[in-house]
């Protein structure tokens, strides 16, 4: 257990910061569910206008070191090619 003040506050810290990532990450997760959802339905238009929404959020956690850039390029990736897809279909 801690055992001096800076390894206490360093405790605090970092469970501030636990909560802060899992509050993003799971707003992430939210955003890119919503664009799924979209492209399941077949709906181009909608699926295009909820990834331009989740795109900025995808971009700002890993801006902020919760997720790895290559990791948020690879799904935003992905998640386009599917909406152009849909279209060919």
């Amino acid at each position: 257990m801690a055992n001096n003040a800076s390894a206490r506050k360093r405790i605090r810290q970092n469970e501030r910061r636990r909560l802060r990532n899992a509050s993003r990450l799971s707003r992430m997760r939210t955003f890119i569910k919503s664009v799924e959802k979209a492209i399941l339905s077949g709906d181009k238009a909608a699926a295009a206008e909820a990834l331009r929404a989740a795109q900025p959020e995808m971009q700002r956690a890993a801006g902020k070191g919760v997720i790895a850039r290559n990791t948020v390029s690879r799904k935003l990736s992905r998640l386009s090619a599917r909406i152009k897809a849909l279209s060919a279909a």
